[in-house]
């Protein structure tokens, strides 16, 4: 075997951590990967958004450890945050011509874009800017200010008061809220980070998987809070992020109503698991910019029980086939309020007890795009369910079912959670989603 070649695969083995079943790429690695894809999203993907809402010069400002969110996803990977006040500049000049990529800064930001700030021309930074865009004379000039998308709102009240105060009143009627480009930005995956994703998402779900098998689990002893602290260990252990606190809970043959609510508005109590509990786990990573967010069930084996009981396992269909009456729908230019609606009115008419709260994935956990139901609204959500569904986009498929067993004379909830991509070729799990509950002792989990 040639010696490049050994070379070449001990560089690529040490570069990674191995700690679980899936790679981790190294800090430089990582780095490496997110500049690639950056490069791409701002050289292939940008030019089309500009376009598509019509903006021909995009202004983004932000103050160091004050970032606006778009501004954070469009720093190069060793910027940790932005430096004194940066200022980031594209400007489309049609015809297809490249975008026009710069910053007004005392230099450039990453390889990217241009430092256009000539200090002793200009030692004004507001009017370096107001300089350029007189120069290019745009249109359109996008600002990020928004009533209802907090992520296209990242423009701080002095900012916009001081830009606007330089900025001749002959543009003044020119600006115009980028907040349809800002969610485009960010909502849209390339090509490159679905292909990035998928690693993302099933190492998410060997976590849970870890987490809820016996290598942590003694029934009898192993409390809730337990789980979700092995959980929030192993996360740093393998240096990543999680961008929440996870939540473990338990549903059981007692006399006791689960209130789902709390696992939004209250955590539960630390309680000790045992045999003949069901499970539930809400967990998300951050990896390489993207972000996971998943929910799933597992049961644990009373003495002599090789299976989750029948009757669990008919409620946990119900789950999935609320799951697929949502997705089922998903076409671009619905907005997340119709996609609600049609889905609840279906779920009802074959007599599910449903309950939709999904919600777009991607550079943030609760990201940019439609709202598809709130956990405490399942009727119209102002704004954030009037926007349309986009091809390329991402979301957490997340929802429950409420399911009376009468071997336990209670209700049951099954809670369920899973990313998706939806595209021209239609709605996918990005690593498959739990089609039948877990078993502590573990078995071979079935994702499909």
């Amino acid at each position: 075997m040639p010696k490049r070649y050994l070379l070449s695969l001990f560089l690529v083995f040490t570069s990674c951590s191995v700690h679980s079943q899936t790679v981790i790429l190294n800090e430089r690695a990582r780095a490496a990967t997110i500049d690639d894809v950056l490069e791409d999203r701002l050289e292939n993907l940008l030019p089309r958004l500009m376009r598509r809402e019509g903006i021909d010069l995009w202004v983004l400002i932000s103050r160091e450890y004050n970032e606006d969110p778009v501004m954070r996803t469009m720093l190069p990977s060793t910027w940790l945050s932005a430096r004194r006040r940066t200022i980031m500049v594209f400007y489309d000049p049609g015809a297809n011509k490249p975008l026009e990529k710069l910053a007004i800064a005392r230099y450039d930001v990453g390889t990217l874009l241009k430092g256009e700030w000539d200090l002793s021309a200009n030692p004004d930074q507001w009017d370096a800017l107001v300089k350029v865009i007189q120069q290019k004379n745009p249109k359109k000039i996008g600002l990020n200010f928004s009533q209802y998308f907090g992520h296209a709102d990242g423009l701080t009240y002095t900012e916009q008061g001081e830009f606007m105060k330089k900025l001749p009143k002959a543009f003044h009627d020119r600006i115009q809220s980028a907040d349809r480009l800002a969610i485009s930005w960010l909502e849209t995956r390339t090509e490159k980070e679905m292909v990035l994703y998928p690693m993302i998402c099933r190492l998410s779900h060997e976590l849970i998987a870890e987490a809820f098998s016996e290598k942590v689990i003694q029934p009898g002893v192993t409390t809730t809070d337990d789980v979700v602290w092995y959980l929030r260990q192993r996360v740093t252990d393998l240096g990543l992020d999680t961008w929440f606190h996870p939540t473990v809970d338990i549903q059981r043959a007692d006399d006791q109503r689960f209130d789902h609510l709390r696992t939004f508005s209250k955590r539960p109590g630390t309680q000790v698991i045992l045999p003949g509990d069901l499970l539930h786990v809400d967990f998300g990573i951050t990896y390489l910019r993207l972000n996971t967010d998943q929910q799933q069930h597992a049961y644990v084996l009373k003495p002599g029980e090789t299976d989750v009981p029948e009757f669990l396992k008919k409620a946990f269909r119900q789950g999935n086939r609320l799951q697929d009456i949502l997705t089922e729908r998903f076409k671009a230019g619905k907005t997340g309020n119709g996609l609600l609606e049609e889905a609840l009115k279906q779920a009802e008419s074959e007599g599910i007890m449903g309950s939709i709260y999904s919600h777009p994935i991607g550079f943030h956990g609760h990201a940019a795009g439609p709202a598809i139901g709130m956990w405490d609204n399942q009727k119209n959500v102002k704004g954030t369910g009037d926007y349309p569904l986009f091809e390329q986009t991402g979301y957490s498929i997340e929802l429950n079912v409420a399911v009376r067993v009468e071997e336990w004379n209670k209700t049951v909830r099954i809670m369920l959670e899973e990313d998706g991509y939806y595209d021209a070729a239609g709605f996918r799990y990005i690593d498959g989603r739990q089609t039948e509950i877990f078993t502590i002792p573990r078995r071979a989990p079935h994702l499909k």
